[in-house]
């Protein structure tokens, strides 16, 4: 290890349109970047925090700087897991000290993570939770997409006729959606049939998180999976018997490396494995795109919301997405 700058920023990225979910909306976003410089390599990290934690841009800024005395001597990624808890500031410092590596060893970083050479992923594109005519509207808009993921409120009525809406613009593509915790166990027999009947193929997070013993003993037909219930290594096995498949997400489990371990124990355990986002640019896809290479279900479409993005930048393709080394993570400076 050897001493190192660190570079922390505030960045606000304002969103093309209002986003809504259930209990939220956004209009803009603010980012955290981490930027390590040894003097001759530069690694770089962004995240966007978890909101329904208070994990937010300031918040972040202060975890990271009341450890810059500990960081800047020179630290590895193992003694960052013991340094910082999970979440925002860990991500991206976490991801910064990935590229940083990769840069000092030249070699990009899925080989670093001992992956196969990176593929484009299908990728989800996620309507904001609207009146059915917008959604059904924006559906037909992003007419390459092919998988969309709804959000829904737990407005029982008007969340089937969201999913009918987008089913009939949309009768080609994937569907899945996700409650982000508006539902109750008890209300789900009243939904799930009409998610049968639109061929919803994922009902992400239907419970709040706290409450995932609603889920005892329910056995849904179509696949649940866990987001808000599981933040990180330590919540895994709450996912057992209650979800299908789990929600990997940088910001809440604090980084690439704790990421890449959840997926592997999530293999282990039997449960299916996603990657998704809390929105942010294409140097906050780009690690969890290498994480995505491991993954059943992907959904890395956050830049797609913002109204200018990073250059280089990954590349939205028939329905795919692509991070080449010169995003983030190759052995070569990228821009900045």
């Amino acid at each position: 290890m050897s001493a190192m700058k660190l570079q922390i920023e505030v960045e606000k990225l304002p969103l093309r349109e209002p986003f809504r979910i259930s209990g939220y909306i956004w209009t803009e976003l603010d980012v955290v970047v981490a930027t390590l410089d040894d003097g001759r390599h530069r690694g770089r990290g962004e995240a966007c925090g978890v909101y329904y934690l208070n994990d937010k841009a300031q918040n972040m800024v202060a975890e990271l700087s009341a450890v810059r005395g500990a960081i800047e001597p020179g630290i590895n990624r193992e003694q960052l897991q013991q340094l910082l808890p999970r979440g925002g500031a860990r991500n991206a410092l976490d991801c910064a000290l990935w590229e940083l590596e990769a840069r000092r060893a030249g070699v990009p970083v899925w080989k670093l993570a001992g992956l196969d050479p990176p593929k484009p992923l299908l990728t989800t594109i996620t309507l904001g939770a609207e009146h059915p005519e917008v959604m059904a509207a924006r559906a037909t808009k992003h007419a390459r997409a092919r998988a969309l993921k709804l959000k829904l409120t737990g407005d029982l009525d008007l969340d089937i006729a969201r999913v009918q809406a987008v089913r009939a613009a949309r009768p080609d593509v994937w569907i899945g959606v996700d409650a982000n915790q508006g539902y109750t166990g008890a209300a789900l027999p009243g939904l799930i049939p009409a998610l049968q009947t639109e061929r919803v193929s994922l009902l992400e997070q239907p419970v709040r998180r706290g409450h995932e013993s609603e889920l005892d003993g329910f056995k849904s037909p179509i696949p649940m999976a866990g987001d808000e219930s599981v933040l990180d290594l330590t919540e895994l096995p709450n996912a057992v018997h209650r979800y299908d498949i789990v929600n990997i997400k940088l910001d809440k489990c604090g980084g690439l490396t704790e990421g890449l371990a959840m997926a592997r124990e999530a293999r282990r355990l039997g449960l299916g494995v996603m990657v998704g986002n809390m929105v942010g640019t294409s140097l906050a896809m780009a690690p969890a795109f290498v994480l995505g290479q491991y993954c059943d279900v992907v959904d890395l479409d956050g830049p797609i919301f913002l109204t200018r993005d990073r250059k280089p930048a990954a590349a939205y393709e028939d329905g795919h997405i692509w991070c080449g080394e010169q995003v983030w993570g190759g052995a070569a400076a990228a821009a900045a």
